[in-house]
């Protein structure tokens, strides 16, 4: 759906930040809402979306339970 939305779990990525997580909410709530930017009167509920996927997505991030593979 978001093709660009990256991957943020290990071993895809490494040192995720809070910036990461937020920019990919952003994108997330850009696609489903079909805006890129939302009116004045949108501003709020863009925002709180924003705010709550990035959310969701950290205490995804923070549950996963993933096999270490041994690297070389």
């Amino acid at each position: 759906m978001c093709r660009s939305i990256k991957t943020l779990r290990e071993p895809y990525a490494s040192d995720v930040t809070d910036d990461d997580v937020r920019a990919a909410a952003l994108q997330y709530v850009r696609k489903v809402s079909g805006f890129r930017s939302p009116s004045t009167r949108n501003a709020e509920a863009f925002e709180r979306a924003v705010e709550a996927v990035a959310a969701a997505t950290q205490t995804l991030l923070d549950d996963l339970k993933l096999k270490h593979v041994a690297r070389d």
